[in-house]
């Protein structure tokens, strides 16, 4: 399908993330027809999509192709008979809600036709990454036509089985604020031993930013990567010594994993109970 009418429903966080790849992409070029649902718009992205000749809170809805849902999973019940105006019989739901499952997605659209994806924000840059799954009536044109969606944000991996799709909006859809953290402790423990406040946030911005760069760039596994940084006895390795330590960042790094997983399937557990 080279123009897909799309109906996207919440522009928020990652409904925003979304839109702006979609928008990117039509800038280079690409093509869909678009109308969104957000009752309280940044006002950037309303410009931008206005610009675009984007349809924005129309009164009444219309059959889509695909009917994208990116509201947060405690509002989702309050947005189903909106949503709902815009589903017809060929329309595919494809939902980037945290936790919610695809039995909840059918049962409240009334459609088997259903995809449950998890993007993350670096996507309003095309530098994303996005993981997803298919409901058994899906067919290989619907999985095609939510790729092509999800393609302009970045990378697209298919998950085969739904439950592993917690751990992914634990890893990759929540990820992007670990990192960020990561450089803003970075940039505070700099300013601890001395640097002066602006110097230490552009540094430790940059560095986090080059390293994953260099990550993606370079094709070598993170552990080489690591590897070559590090010098026996030297600085860097006074370093990982701490940050490796029994009580250092990979027990840190799994126990929050693990409590964002759990909290995807509280939020999924919330909107299946009836």
């Amino acid at each position: 399908m080279e123009q897909p009418a799309v109906a996207l429903v919440g522009a928020g966080q990652m409904g925003g993330a979304l839109v702006r790849g979609w928008l990117a992409a039509i800038r280079r070029g690409g093509g869909l027809t678009l109308t969104v649902i957000e009752p309280h718009f940044d006002p950037a992205l309303e410009r931008e999509l206005a610009a675009a000749g984007a349809v924005l809170n129309p009164p009444d809805g219309g059959a889509a192709d695909v009917v994208v849902v990116a509201v947060k999973p405690q509002v989702f019940a309050e947005t189903v008979a909106r949503a709902r105006t815009f589903i017809g019989p060929r329309t595919l739901v494809l939902s980037v809600m945290a936790g919610v499952t695809i039995a909840a997605l059918c049962r409240a659209f009334e459609t088997e036709r259903v995809i449950r994806a998890m993007p993350n924000t670096p996507g309003q840059i095309g530098q994303g990454v996005t993981a997803y799954v298919a409901a058994g009536a899906c067919g290989d044109e619907d999985r095609r036509l939510a790729e092509q969606l999800l393609e302009p944000l970045g990378p697209v991996e298919h998950i085969p089985n739904e439950r592993l799709m917690d751990v992914v909006t634990a890893v990759s859809g929540s990820g992007p604020a670990y990192v960020f953290l990561l450089a803003e402790v970075l940039a505070a423990a700099a300013e601890a031993e001395g640097l002066d406040r602006e110097i230490a946030g552009r540094l430790a911005r940059q560095t986090v930013a080059g390293a994953g760069a260099l990550m993606l760039e370079s094709g070598e596994t993170p552990a080489a990567l690591r590897k070559q940084v590090t010098s026996p006895g030297g600085t860097t390795q006074a370093a990982l010594d701490v940050l490796q330590a029994g009580d250092g960042l990979g027990p840190v790094m799994r126990r929050a994993v693990a409590a964002a997983t759990q909290r995807s399937r509280e939020l999924g557990r919330a909107v299946d109970t009836p």
